[in-house]
This record gives C-alpha cells, structure tokens and sequence, in this order.
C-alpha cells in the first residue's frame, strides 16, 4: 500500500492546496497540511486531512517515497518553507520528492532543486492551471517537468490530482516556462475581455448580452467568460486575486526578455494588472479589472 499511497504533505492550504487536500483525502491518499492561516488550517481538517504547525514537522511525517507538495504564492514562501526555520528540508530525507506547484521564475525553480538535489531528495517542478474547483474535482492542468525516473514513480499521485497532465520535458524549469506562457495569454485575454465589457457598456449595450454573444463567437476566452460573469454580477470575493496575475504576467515578461524576446502585448497586460493592485483592488478576484476600468472611463476627461 505505502508503494501505491505514499504519505503526502501538502505546505499551503489556500484555494489550490486546500483542494487538493481533500481531492487527495477523497481518494484515501494518506495526507497531511500546513498553512499559516487557522483559516485554512480549521478547512483542511474539515477536508478530512491532518494538520501539523510546521514545515519541518509535516516533513517529518512522510514515510519512504514521501511526496511534500509546496502549493504557497511566490519564490520566497517557496524558500521559506523548504529552507528556513523549521523548513521542510531539515527533516527530508534521501528518497523524498518536493512537487513544486506555484507560478515561480523559472530560475527561482531550478535554484531550488539544485540546493534539493544536493541533499539527495528529488524535485518534480509541477505548477498547476485550472482554479479550486477543477483542483478539487481532479480536472486542473497539471504540468510536470523533472527526470523520468522520478516522474514515472509519482505517476498515481499526478493521475489522483489531475486529469491533464502535460509531461513537458526532463529540465526542472520547463514546466514554469510553460505556466508562464500560459498566464501570460490567460492575462492578455482577461484584460482584453474586461477592456470589451467596459466599452460595450460605455456604448450603452448590456454587458450580459454582449458577453452571451462573445462566448459563442470569436471574441471567447475561458478565462473572459469565467471572470466577466463573476464581474458583472458584482462577485469579487477572491477566487484568484489580482496580486496573482500581476505577479505571473511580471514573471512572465521577465522570462521573455531574459530568453530575447519582446512581445506588444505581455508588458502592456503586466502594466494594467500593476495598475490595478496599485488602485487597492490587489486582494479581490481578479474580475475587478471590470470594475477598475468602469471607473478608468468614468475618471477620463470626455474629448
């Protein structure tokens, strides 16, 4: 059973990996969480999880082939819980693998798993697409990068979290290449969709209607039909906040000019969503690009 169902400790049980605490526990995969939030921490135990105060101690309960995902914000919350006090590193062991799950910098993913593999524990660099929803039913995206043989050996844990798995190569790095390439375009698309409602309602059109049409024409996006209902039923309590996208598009341009490249459209996306944290909007759902524009064209002189 511990070859088919090793322990997993889940570091951060927020949406994501507050989902897949009980995704994990639904299919009787032996799973403990830690958070910072009691919030989270009272929801995880809810979920049917154990919870533990530390990373250290949630480490210190895997058992052989133990699985410690890392499902927190950014880089440095990344770091912290695996390397500093009471970090999960102190009490890991040869044989362990960390899943690496946030959008981080790609540098900031292989750093990590150098300083990992140098202690002999293993690092599956693993950022997820999707929402809680998707993560909590096991339908997320979930891309992987790191060496075949480790990946091969975690195969039943990737199949329990995702229905896609996209197995992008064996380079620890990839797999946020690849997040943020896809965050990228998820941001483009959400300012673009909040930049047509906005206009639409400027023109005096139903904002509900207009988006009826786009959905079933060639303006439709996921992410512009997922966020704009949300918006236009005023529904900003946070799924994904804003502070997210702002911080994967920044990453993500990043990214593109240390590999050469300078696209029209990334840094302008990455302006509007630093635009919008900076508004004080930064902690609601990232529908609130709606509202920041609505209040843009109110704010703009008439020509």
């Amino acid at each position: 059973m511990s070859l088919q169902r090793p322990r997993v400790a889940v570091i951060g049980a927020g949406n994501m990996g507050g989902a897949m605490v009980g995704r994990l526990f639904d299919l009787s995969w032996p799973v403990v969480a830690c958070d910072l939030d009691p919030v989270r921490e009272r929801q995880a135990l809810q979920a049917g999880a154990k919870v533990v105060d530390s990373p250290c101690e949630a480490a210190a309960w895997l058992d052989d082939g133990g699985v410690l995902i890392v499902c927190v914000v950014d880089g440095l919350q990344a770091n912290a819980v695996l390397f500093g006090p009471n970090g999960a590193v102190s009490a890991m062991r040869l044989g362990h693998t960390v899943l690496m799950c946030p959008t981080l910098a790609p540098e900031d993913v292989e750093a990590m798993a150098i300083q990992l593999e140098a202690k002999g524990i293993a690092c599956i660099d693993a950022p997820m697409s999707g929402g809680p929803a998707r993560a909590r039913d096991g339908s997320m995206s979930l891309m992987v990068a790191g060496r075949d043989v480790v990946l091969r050996q975690h195969q039943s844990l990737f199949d329990a979290l995702s229905s896609r798995v996209f197995r992008i190569s064996e380079r620890v790095g990839d797999a946020a290449r690849t997040k943020l390439v896809n965050n990228l375009l998820a941001g483009i698309n959400l300012v673009g969709a909040a930049e047509a409602l906005a206009m639409a309602e400027h023109m005096g059109l139903d904002a509900s209607l207009t988006l009826d049409v786009i959905e079933q024409s060639s303006g439709q996006s996921w992410i512009g039909s997922d966020r704009m209902r949300r918006a236009i039923a005023g529904d900003l309590a946070p799924r994904a906040h804003v502070t997210l996208l702002e911080k994967d598009t920044r990453l993500a341009v990043q990214a593109a000019h240390h590999a050469g490249f300078d696209g029209p459209l990334g840094q302008m996306a990455a302006g509007v969503f630093a635009q919008v944290r900076a508004a004080g909007l930064g902690d609601l759902d990232d529908a609130a690009l709606l509202q920041w524009l609505r209040q843009s064209a109110k704010d703009s002189p008439e020509p």
